[in-house]
């Protein structure tokens, strides 16, 4: 009698994914929420948190940003992992030639997740498609049962789905993460620093800001960026070993179509600043 081969063993999440939802379940313990009680508080199901925790499913993005919520943790540093592990599970990853905080750099090219001068626009069309359909469908979808059989925890929309939290000055010096600015945003330069840090410089058409964010970095690189007329300039600088793991993004600026931005790279290591700049196209 032939024998039956033994079951293959669950695979393994992609480190991204692994890394994310390592973060999704420390927030969990601070929340002292059992699977049950998140989906009693969200509009996801409790399997559907016990896929998202275990990494064996990547959690929308609105389910990271439920999660911080109820933690009281700030969404950006959670946000930056969901979007490595998105770029990677989508295979977007391959195609932008920066790597992501967790990988090594490739020697030329341009990043993005939303747009490249206006020449990869796509993925930025695709996502506003899917951020309206979440806002315009969370009505009905929250009345229906889940696929698991599980009824919805609530009758409105999670916050999550709403849009932009604010619109030009009343942006100024707000974090593009937690304004929800930077949920499809053109990245209108990018550049590689000598001591191998990648820069971007950031628009969104919606919010009417721009901002830069870094990655690849070391203790102490510092980022400023400024729009040409708006008399702010924004930094940030990474302070620790989890900043240099992530994204680190500068606070945002109002600035209209036609605006140059400029960005400069300040090396901890010493050494000149890097600066780099482009237009605000319309």
């Amino acid at each position: 009698m032939t024998k039956k081969p033994p079951p293959s063993p669950p695979l393994s999440p992609p480190p991204e994914r692994a890394r994310l939802a390592a973060a999704l379940r420390e927030l969990k313990g601070r929340t002292g929420l059992s699977l049950a009680g998140l989906a009693a508080k969200t509009a996801f199901s409790k399997s559907s948190w016990d896929r998202y925790l275990t990494g064996r499913t990547l959690p929308p993005r609105e389910a990271v940003q439920e999660l911080c919520r109820l933690a009281g943790e700030p969404e950006g540093r959670c946000v930056a992992l969901w979007e490595i592990a998105e770029s990677a599970g989508s295979g977007r990853a391959k195609e932008e030639a920066p790597d992501p905080p967790d990988g090594a750099t490739p020697e030329a090219g341009a990043p993005d997740d939303g747009a490249v001068h206006r020449g990869t626009a796509v993925m930025a069309v695709l996502a506003s498609v899917c951020a309206v359909a979440v806002g315009g469908v969370a009505a009905v979808a929250l009345l229906l049962p889940h696929g698991d059989g599980e009824p919805r925890a609530s009758l409105s929309p999670p916050p999550a789905a709403q849009g932009p939290r604010c619109q030009g000055e009343s942006c100024e010096g707000q974090s593009a993460m937690h304004m929800k600015c930077g949920s499809a945003p053109d990245t209108l330069a990018s550049h590689r620093t000598a001591s191998g840090a990648w820069l971007e410089l950031r628009y969104s058409p919606e919010c009417g800001t721009s901002w830069a964010r870094m990655w690849a970095t070391r203790i102490g690189d510092r980022l400023e960026m400024s729009a040409a007329g708006g008399g702010h300039v924004r930094d940030a600088e990474v302070q620790s070993a989890v900043d240099a793991a992530n994204y680190v993004y500068t606070p945002m600026t109002a600035t209209r179509p036609g605006a140059v931005v400029r960005a400069c790279f300040h090396p901890a290591a010493g050494g000149g600043e890097e600066c780099f700049h482009s237009r605000v196209t319309e």
